[in-house]
């Protein structure tokens, strides 16, 4: 059996199946009211990721836009 979490508006809240997720379920952390409570533990569905996106989490970070000199 699957089951879809979801809101009035349509947002997906979580995901849950037995088949292929046996006793879990995948809780959108975007979702939560204060996501920095619940750290990732994991990545999932990588099998078609981008080669870069690997070591994207290497690349320079800003907290707006890079600067502009």
């Amino acid at each position: 059996m699957e089951l879809s979490g979801g809101c009035h508006c349509g947002t997906g809240l979580f995901y849950s199946n037995a088949q292929t997720l046996p006793g879990l379920i995948d809780v959108q952390s975007g979702t939560y009211d204060t996501p920095e409570a619940i750290p990732a533990r994991i990545h999932i569905q990588v099998a078609e990721r981008i080669s870069w996106m690997e070591r994207a989490h290497e690349l320079p970070a800003f907290e707006r836009f890079p600067p502009t000199d």
